[in-house]
């Protein structure tokens, strides 16, 4: 078999995605199920079907050990919280920077660190707080590279502690702490003080001197400024922090505590944990409109064995000692699902309705089921985890709903292999490489619009269909998706509660979390978004966040519908058509803008053309510190030739903006605030471009500053968050930004 005939010679898409992110120095589809199955049968039939695939590092990693790379085969860790000290914040950094570089992503809980003002026996006399050190965790993340990528990080605070406010109020700021996703860990207590509009006492005590810190806190009115951030910023999220604590298999063992979650959220990890990742595409269980469950249960079982076998050979592979400790003692994995709209929309259930949230019910408990039972039989080969305690493991009111007679006597027989097994994760590049829906998400849109680039002086506009959409289309003979029955539910059309309600449906089957983003409208009430949290408590949810279309945060997600279409050139009767400009002309626009980067000052001049208003040429010149002006010489070569070549300047400026985090740049950032927008050189000299051909175009379509400004409310849904790879939307699923059309993802 090779790759074509597995995804189809039809998804291309597909077949780039395991070229350019699994496959290994060219070897053939045969040789990386080889390798990535480890002589594993089972398994490697599961995948040919496209029943199972493993996580991301383990499709890519598994095996490459062998050949001298340091990798890891676990998307997720959480390291050990950083006590209230300077040596062990900044130790807290080096293990960030060692995790990131084996391809790891990480959590990070601040709520031991003391709040701002608390006195200290050093020069400073009093800490800059908790939230200060959200910069430098952002920045460790922005300057580790993974493979063409960079690492992913969850930042977490309890709503315990004093700065609580000033950690909801981070990313109302859009270029701060843009390297991490934020969520708030919420207790029963605090949100039954949000409920009934009581006070919320909020204390911190610091070891060393034994001072306490109180704060009475508005738990009513903080909440509905946390809600109007969600609305406008999409951050940071909720995490129900007793429902983590309590509905999981080891909630009755008195010395295990989770410490943060994963960055995506679906796996709340003790200090050091680490959890392997792999889901079942539940599309591929349906038959004639018939979904076979024995077949699920055995794929359950196979796929637990098969995790479990990773777990073991990948246990020396941690970046750090306390991950290896924490895999020994603790063995967690996390099996989870893919496809389920797909399926779905095959057994022609609506999503969120009462038939599917009972069908999932069953799924779910077969899921819980059929995992804990192998892990019994794994105990009975290899040996329960070595923490253990079997009579409290059956004392968990999870495990008792969770489990049939036959598998409760297995358990009380043997224990279990695993202290965690199952969770949903967001999948984003294995669905897309799939072609189907991502994690417990709805899909997005029944079309997405997709933009081809041609030589010619415009670019082409065609419509694309979800596999699904396209299947029934075609089978039924629907012309158009406006008439697709109802059960075609996308995440535009999605009341939150139908949305919710499933997620919380799995949540009583899955041991860890769920990776959860609800998508609204542009225009959902913003009083609307208090209701949807308080709703996601009450019905068992772990954490959520919201998305809203047009919302100021990066990562917009839109379907282009009302998207004006690429306005074609003004047309002028002197000027030829767009190609290579040799020499720019006399009659030229110029403007300027002065830079602050890391290195010190950086001037920009941009010529642009008095008809069309594009841009023609740049100049760069260093001030009088530090950088290279041979290497601003170059680049403005680059930039001028690109120009007057007819590469368009947005195209231009996605490349300027793809280079990354300069460590000048982001500490400067940090330290004196007063660089300009961006995190390195090229990336601030797109800014200003962008900035100077919008001035422009204002000036060549006679539109004054002030009627820009009061349009653009009415443009909101055209604002579009592109792919740092190819330019198109990026779509945002299960927290995790996505691309369509390429496949590039931020979280994998």
């Amino acid at each position: 078999m090779d790759i074509e005939e597995w995804l189809g010679g039809d998804n291309q898409l597909g077949i780039d995605i395991w070229q350019k992110k699994y496959c290994y120095n060219g070897e053939t589809f045969d040789h990386w199920l080889d390798r990535i199955c480890g002589g594993n049968a089972d398994i490697r039939e599961m995948i040919v079907q496209k029943k199972f695939l493993f996580g991301g590092r383990i499709l890519a990693n598994r095996g490459l050990h062998r050949t001298g790379l340091k990798i890891t085969l676990s998307n997720c860790y959480v390291v050990t919280p950083p006590e209230d000290s300077i040596e062990s914040i900044f130790e807290c950094a080096g293990k960030l920077a060692r995790t990131f570089s084996y391809g790891g992503g990480v959590g990070i809980d601040l709520s031991k660190l003391a709040p701002r003002g608390a006195k200290i026996n050093n020069t400073a006399s009093e800490t800059s707080g908790a939230v200060s050190f959200t910069d430098l965790y952002s920045m460790v993340t922005g300057l580790i590279g993974q493979h063409g990528r960079r690492g992913a990080l969850m930042l977490s605070l309890s709503c315990e502690h004093p700065d609580l406010e000033e950690f909801t109020n981070v990313k109302t700021d859009v270029e701060r702490v843009t390297k991490a996703n934020m969520s708030i860990r919420v207790t029963d207590e605090f949100m039954e003080c949000v409920r009934d509009k009581r006070t919320f006492i909020q204390r911190f005590c610091r070891p060393e001197t034994k001072d306490v810190i109180e704060k009475n806190l508005n738990a009513h009115e903080f909440f509905k400024k946390l809600c109007y951030a969600n609305w406008d910023y999409g951050e940071p999220g909720c995490l129900y922090w007793d429902r983590i604590e309590s509905w999981n298999l080891m909630s009755e063992f008195p010395d295990y505590h989770y410490a943060s979650t994963n960055p995506c959220a679906e796996e709340p990890l003790p200090p050091g944990g680490s959890c392997l990742l792999g889901s079942i595409n539940l599309s591929a269980f349906v038959k004639d409109g018939k979904f076979d469950e024995e077949e699920f249960r055995r794929t359950v079982g196979i796929c637990v064995r098969g995790l479990n076998e990773v777990l073991e050979e990948g246990l020396p592979l941690h970046p750090l000692q306390e991950q290896r400790d924490s895999v020994r003692d603790w063995k967690q994995t996390g099996l989870g699902i893919m496809g389920l709209a797909d399926m779905l929309i095959k057994l022609e259930m609506e999503y969120g309705t009462r038939e599917a949230m009972d069908f999932c019910h069953t799924l779910g408990f077969i899921m819980a089921d059929a995992a804990i039972r192998e892990s019994a039989l794994l105990a009975k080969e290899s040996g329960k985890f070595p923490k253990c305690d079997t009579e409290l493991l059956m004392m968990s009111p999870y495990f008792n709903e969770n489990t049939s007679e036959e598998t409760k006597e297995l358990v009380k027989k043997y224990g279990i292999r695993n202290s965690q097994l199952l969770t949903i994760a967001p999948t984003g590049t294995l669905s897309t490489m799939l072609g189907i829906s991502g994690g417990i998400e709805p899909i997005f849109a029944n079309s997405y619009e997709r933009r081809t680039v041609s030589l010619s002086d415009h670019d082409d506009f065609y419509k694309v269909y979800p596999p699904v959409v396209k299947e029934y289309m075609e089978k039924h003979n629907v012309a158009e998706e406006k008439d697709l029955p109802r059960f075609f539910v996308t995440a535009q059309n999605l009341d939150y509660k139908q949305r919710l309600n499933l997620q919380g449906t799995w949540q009583m089957h899955i041991d860890a979390s769920i990776s959860s983003t609800v998508n609204l409208p542009a225009d959902f009430p913003e009083t609307e978004v208090y209701d949807l949290y308080m709703y996601a408590w009450q019905i068992g949810c772990k954490g959520v966040t919201v998305f809203r279309d047009g919302c100021k945060r990066l990562g917009i997600l839109t379907t282009n519908e009302n998207e004006p279409k690429k306005e074609e050139e003004p047309k002028n009767g002197n000027r030829k058509k767009r190609g290579f400009v040799a020499n720019v002309a006399d009659d030229v626009v110029g403007k300027k803008r002065k830079l602050m980067t890391g290195c010190g000052s950086l001037h920009c001049t941009a010529f642009f053309d008095p008809h069309s208003g594009e841009l023609l040429e740049a100049y760069l010149n260093k001030g009088s510190t530090g950088g290279c002006n041979n290497f601003m010489i170059g680049l403005s070569r680059m930039i001028s030739l690109a120009a007057r070549s007819g590469c368009d300047i947005s195209s231009i400026v996605d490349q300027l903006k793809s280079c990354g985090s300069c460590p000048s740049y982001v500490v400067r950032t940090f330290t004196k605030r007063d660089t300009s927008k961006g995190s390195c050189c090229p990336m601030a000299v797109g800014w200003a471009l962008l900035d100077m051909h919008a001035e422009m175009q204002r000036e060549v379509q006679g539109i004054s500053f002030e009627a820009e400004t009061e349009s653009n409310a009415a443009k909101s849904k055209a604002v579009i968050n592109p792919c740092p790879k190819c330019g198109d939307e990026l779509q945002f699923q299960g927290g995790c930004n996505i691309c369509k059309t390429c496949g590039w993802t931020k979280c994998d």
